[in-house]
């Protein structure tokens, strides 16, 4: 028995070896989880069980168990690179053949889609709808998206607006002072907003403030300097007429009383700006938006509201002086100017940077991932769209995953089925971009068991050699 002891002393302190020696190995593996050996005792037992005095049979194998503690996460500076700081683990599909890893090292084959080191297989993940909205649940190919954003016409506008209560009032009554967007002394203040066309064509709002009254203001809205419709304001209908000088009577001339001065007019505009009216109550608190309906109607009639709406307009523009639709159309909706921040008060007139939600085409120039594993594009025309969002998978016990090599497992009837979520969603870790997570074999640790598993093979070894010497001793007796 003593031979067999020794024996099988000698082959668990190989098995030691191997487990250490395999571990020291993947020092640098990314992604790799240590394992360790673990033994127990053999007894030669009958149905009765063991006597008291029964002497062990020696040592065997139970089981070799991976070590899933988190290894030291590294930055790497490749967008693509992943660690997932916490449990969890990367879901990738080869052919229908789902497998499991922590090795985040990604990249992109020539269609787009995220595969692993050797584009073997492609990770799993939720893409995303028409809107950019992550479509949860059903597990897809991850792919990066290079085409070019579509533009989108712009349909709101907001902004923080303050108008000085002490601005002298325009009294629009007198011609002089009637609004020309060419001659600043008709308006107190001008804001101008970047707006965009269904084609991605950007075009220039100007908002003209003229205070009319001790509460009210008026606004002028022009695109490009054109009315909405794409009719120039500035085109005369009417010419002004000059002013006619008194005649002096001539005294020589029995009766002559002499003749009035004779008023000019001022010119008629073809095609008016037409303004919306503000309305402030005594706190300087915005109290209405009156805005002509466009086109005029008998009798007129308005919108009234806390925002400034803008319908019929058709996009422009002006070549040589000379004006002409572009083809493209403004969003369906019309352009909403959300005019419900604005105040009246004792300080200076301005206004906050405008906020709108229209864009001209664009095209992905980097990528980045954030901490719940969602894929942003970042486009040239400063838009950030998501493309899809990275999955991890859980499991029940995680030691009873089969190892297929390549730093990856396979789910297994010990394992449990996988649960699959966001990271960050219940007791899953968070996804680290631009870094990798690291072999989570302790070095120093290692070699001292390697020196553990040396000394007990030598002693093994001496079971079986003194073995031999008493056999011997025993033989040579008889």
């Amino acid at each position: 028995m003593s031979f067999n002891i020794g024996l099988s002393g000698l082959y668990a302190a190989n098995k030691q070896l191997d487990v250490t020696g395999n571990n020291i190995a993947n020092v640098a593996t990314t992604g790799f989880k240590s394992s360790r050996a673990e033994f127990q005792d053999v007894y030669s037992a009958s149905k009765l069980g063991t006597g008291s005095k029964a002497v062990g049979s020696g040592v065997r194998l139970a089981n070799v168990a991976q070590q899933f503690t988190q290894g030291d996460i590294n930055n790497t500076g490749n967008v693509l690179d992943m660690g997932i700081n916490g449990s969890g683990f990367f879901v990738l599909n080869n052919s229908g053949s789902l497998s499991y890893t922590r090795a985040g090292t990604f990249k992109v084959d020539k269609e787009g889609y995220v595969t692993n080191t050797d584009g073997s297989a492609r990770l799993q993940g939720y893409g995303v709808d028409a809107n950019g909205k992550i479509q949860n649940g059903v597990l897809t190919d991850l792919r990066i998206d290079t085409s070019n954003l579509a533009p989108k016409s712009t349909s709101t506008i907001s902004s923080t607006i303050n108008l000085n209560s002490t601005s002298d009032v325009i009294d629009q009554s007198i011609a002089a002072n009637r609004f020309d967007p060419s001659k600043q002394a008709t308006f107190t203040k001008q804001f101008s907003t970047p707006v965009f066309d269904s084609q991605g064509n950007q075009h220039v709002m100007d908002q003209y403030m003229v205070k009319t009254g001790p509460n009210t203001w008026d606004t002028y809205t022009l695109i490009d300097g054109r009315n909405p419709d794409g009719s120039d304001p500035a085109v005369v209908a009417t010419p002004a007429t000059p002013d006619i000088p008194a005649i002096p009577a001539d005294p020589s001339i029995p009766g002559d009383t002499g003749t009035p001065a004779i008023p000019g007019t001022p010119a008629i505009l073809a095609n008016p700006a037409i303004p919306s009216t503000m309305t402030f109550d005594s706190s300087g608190k915005l109290v209405s938006v009156s805005t002509p309906v466009t086109p005029p109607t008998t009798p007129p009639t308005a919108t009234i509201g806390n925002d400034l709406k803008i319908t019929g307009w058709t996009p422009g523009k002006v070549t040589n002086g000379v004006w002409a639709a572009n083809g493209a159309a403004a969003n369906p909706e019309g352009l909403t100017i959300a005019m419900g921040s604005t105040t009246q008060f004792n300080a200076d007139t301005a206004r906050s940077i405008p906020a709108q939600d229209g864009y001209a085409t664009g095209q992905i120039t980097s990528l980045s991932i954030d901490g719940s594993g969602v894929l942003l594009a970042n486009f040239s025309n400063y838009q950030t769209k998501a493309i899809g969002q990275i999955s991890l998978a859980s499991f029940t016990n995680e030691q009873g995953l089969q190892p297929i090599g390549g730093s990856s497992w396979k789910e297994s009837y010990a394992s449990g089925i996988p649960g699959f979520d966001a990271p960050q969603s219940g007791t899953l870790g968070m996804i680290e971009s631009n870094s990798l997570e690291e072999s989570n074999v302790n070095l120093t640790n290692e070699l001292v068991d390697l020196i553990k598993g040396q000394s007990n093979y030598q002693a093994n070894a001496k079971t079986i050699s003194t073995q031999s010497t008493i056999m011997q001793t025993i033989i040579q007796m008889a």
